[in-house]
């Protein structure tokens, strides 16, 4: 899988720009790939991104989980999603909940950030709201390391689709 335009040749700025919305609100993820190195390659440049994440340490990755938007939450009942939150959240029907689906998404989604410190964070594409809210009722029982961990693994995830995407 190669990417359109060879992210070697792009400025940072250009790079940035590009790249710099497949980690949540968080460029500096960007920013620092472009300062490591870039690979042509998407796969390895998923690798790197993921890397970078893994060693940031625990309080930059609780910054980055927290950067994520609450599925079916107050900011996509009023459109303030970024773009690819938008897209993959409609992709899962999450903007035709009904009342019961969205009170439900409501709960677990106050109940999750209150047991954890961050939202709920699943890489949704592929899925019906069904299956996610599911899925945020059987995670919502985890303890903390589990979910910590879970909700990084869903992060990378999410890069990985955003990468994809940007991909040829």
């Amino acid at each position: 899988m190669q990417f359109v335009n060879d992210p070697t040749h792009m400025s940072k700025a250009t790079f940035v720009a590009q790249f710099g919305g497949v980690y949540e609100h968080s460029e500096w993820v960007a920013k620092k790939a472009y300062d490591d190195g870039l690979p042509a390659d998407a796969e390895a440049l998923i690798a790197a991104l993921r890397t970078i994440i893994e060693a940031s340490g625990e309080p930059a990755q609780l910054t980055l989980l927290r950067a994520h938007p609450d599925l079916a939450g107050k900011l996509a009942k009023s459109g303030a999603l970024t773009d690819e939150s938008t897209s993959e959240q409609a992709g899962a029907g999450l903007d035709e909940c009904t009342p019961e689906e969205f009170a439900a998404f409501t709960t677990l989604n106050e109940t999750y950030k209150a047991k954890f410190g961050f939202p709920y964070i699943l890489a949704i594409k592929g899925r019906h709201r069904v299956e996610i809210l599911s899925n945020f009722r059987s995670r919502v029982r985890n303890s903390a390391a589990q979910e910590f961990r879970e909700a990084l693994d869903q992060v990378h995830q999410i890069a990985r689709l955003r990468l994809e995407a940007l991909a040829t």
